[in-house]
């Protein structure tokens, strides 16, 4: 969900087993859940691949976040403790410096934390659940934005709101905070659909 892994890379259950230290048959049982969730497919050969994304699957699953990602940061507005919150703030100042020092793998972390924590103080395990489904299958594209910006990923911070995310939240404003994931994603899907390298249809 974090970016981590990148479209089009191959996956072998043996190969995870080793690098997580478990035996096979659990990585087989999670790489089957991933499948069914649509965020890996299956290779003739047995072994499992990130799917590319197309311009229009990446468009759909954006229309999809647009809906559940605001939603969920509404109602977090409303539930979020002083801890959660506390959290919150410390994920929005690691993410502006990841930017800042140009380590895309360490802001896509960040980028994935900071929403997350977010979403998780919702209290809807139903909109966490489909939001984790979203990110499981455009998550992985979400490295372009390294590539869109050329080396100079501090600029991505013009795109990015969330200290302003992080202010409303402070002062339980929900219409704003949801308005301003809104954004977020709108403004960033903008800018892949721009600069991304997409794969055919």
């Amino acid at each position: 969900m974090a970016g981590q892994i990148r479209p089009g890379q191959k996956l072998t259950s043996r190969k995870l087993a080793q690098e997580l230290g478990t035996s096979d048959m659990p990585v087989r049982a999670a790489l089957s859940k991933l499948q069914a969730l649509k965020a890996l497919e299956q290779l003739p050969n047995g072994s499992m691949v990130l799917p590319g994304m197309t311009r229009q699957r990446f468009e759909d699953l954006t229309k999809s976040r647009l809906i559940c990602e605001p939603a969920a940061t509404q109602a977090a507005a409303a539930l979020v403790g002083k801890v959660e919150l506390r959290a919150i703030q410390r994920e929005s100042v690691a993410l502006t410096a990841a930017a800042k020092n140009e380590d895309l793998d360490e802001y896509l972390l960040r980028n994935h934390a900071f929403k997350f924590s977010i979403y998780r103080a919702s209290g809807s395990d139903s909109l966490q659940f489909l939001i984790e489904t979203l990110w499981l299958q455009i998550g992985p594209f979400l490295r372009q934005f390294g590539a869109g910006f050329g080396g100079h990923l501090a600029g991505i911070l013009d795109l990015d709101y969330h200290e302003e995310i992080v202010d409303a939240l402070e002062k339980r404003d929900g219409t704003t905070a949801a308005e301003l994931i809104r954004k977020d994603i709108f403004e960033g899907a903008e800018f892949l659909l721009d600069h991304g390298a997409f794969a055919a249809a």
